[in-house]
């Protein structure tokens, strides 16, 4: 009987090596090829936005750093008050939404507009100034801009290939935690039904 306890004892030491994120989660990093995490997805991102600020194709004040950190915030479902707050100051709202729309991540609202958009669209290339515009259309001309900025982004082509480059990186980041946590689910549901079946055996 002592036998079988110890047994017992050291199949409950196996269950719990088995099935801890050591024994389970680093083999897979073998299978899927190298995990990257959020740090270094942010880096290769920051990598990315170095160059297309290099090439002068928008200014910000903002960092590649700090346009990577947005990036991964946009695709993680925050607003832009809140992708401002995580770059350590919630003033930065506006900075970051002119910055986003540049990099075509557009939300609902952008497109929003309490006006016919082909009417703002006829009135831009008018000749009038920009406060005759928004003066037309009702709405300030701080509000104008933002739209505007829109409107060009939609057509514009210059950076789709560093845009391109960024959606493969976060792509193949959500392919790789994809395929981990069903690997992980997998090979712990496989640990607790061999263990199970084993202590089954000796009870």
């Amino acid at each position: 009987m002592p036998e079988e306890v110890a047994k017992k004892e050291q199949l409950l030491q196996l269950f719990a090596n088995m099935t801890g994120n050591t024994k389970i989660v680093e083999p897979m990093k073998k299978i899927h090829g190298t995990l990257r995490d959020s740090d270094a997805v942010e880096r290769e991102i920051a990598l990315i936005m170095r160059e297309l600020l290099d090439q002068g194709f928008f200014k910000t004040k903002l960092k590649p750093i700090q346009l990577a950190k947005l990036v991964c915030a946009y695709y993680a479902g925050k607003n832009d008050t809140e992708i401002a707050r995580e770059l350590g100051d919630e003033k930065l709202s506006k900075t970051v939404a002119r910055a986003r729309v540049r990099m075509k991540l557009f939300r609902e609202l952008d497109f929003k507009m309490p006006f016919d958009r082909n009417q703002m669209e006829h009135l831009l290339v008018s000749g009038k100034t920009m406060k005759e515009i928004s003066e037309e259309l009702g709405i300030s001309p701080s509000t104008l801009r933002e739209y505007r900025h829109v409107l060009e982004a939609m057509v514009d082509r210059e950076m789709d290939q560093y845009l391109e480059r960024i959606r493969d990186v976060m792509e193949d980041r959500d392919l790789t935690e994809s395929m981990t946590s069903s690997a992980t689910k997998d090979a712990f549901g496989e640990s607790i039904d061999i263990t199970e079946a084993e202590l089954i055996d000796i009870t």
